[in-house]
């Protein structure tokens, strides 16, 4: 299957919340995404910026119908640059996210390898991200590029 990767833009924002949701449902966790359209396109497209992604999409026969190209998003690959006062940039992975009908075609694969070329291309040492303890088959997953598990450090939140 032919799949291409390319950088998002604000009109895929809808089908990317989708995809967010399938796998807030997945971890169990469907109730947790409160976050709107409009806010979310604005912090990833409008004057200040402050996630990028990429998707991951399978060909069309009819570009020009607007419904075929928002199901053609079968992927995506959300980051953000995070700072650390002891190592600089890093590119944080927020999510990695592939539709369940498409898993294990190497889509995954091929949206991770593109988060580690673009690090590298924006000169970052690091890439970092979190996954639930409990979801082996993306520990798994990892683990094929020599990932370090951290287990000393504690997630904190506070909601306002």
């Amino acid at each position: 299957m032919e799949i291409n990767i390319r950088r998002a833009e604000a009109k895929d924002c809808e089908r990317i919340l989708e995809l967010v949701q399938e796998l807030a449902i997945y971890e169990r966790a469907s109730n947790e995404v409160t976050v709107s359209l409009e806010h979310f396109t604005e912090s990833g497209f409008g004057k200040n910026p402050v996630w990028w992604a990429f998707v991951a999409e399978t060909p069309v026969s009819d570009m020009a119908n607007e419904e075929e190209n928002k199901n053609s998003i079968v992927g995506i690959a959300l980051y953000y640059i995070r700072f650390s006062t002891w190592k600089g940039q890093v590119l944080y992975l927020e999510d990695i996210i592939v539709t369940q009908e498409m898993r294990g075609q190497h889509i995954g694969t091929i949206l991770f390898e593109r988060i580690l070329q673009e690090a590298k291309e924006k000169g970052f040492k690091r890439v970092a991200w979190q996954v639930l303890d409990w979801n082996e088959p993306a520990i798994n997953f990892y683990k094929k590029y020599n990932a370090t598990f951290d287990g000393e450090w504690i997630n904190c939140t506070v909601v306002l």
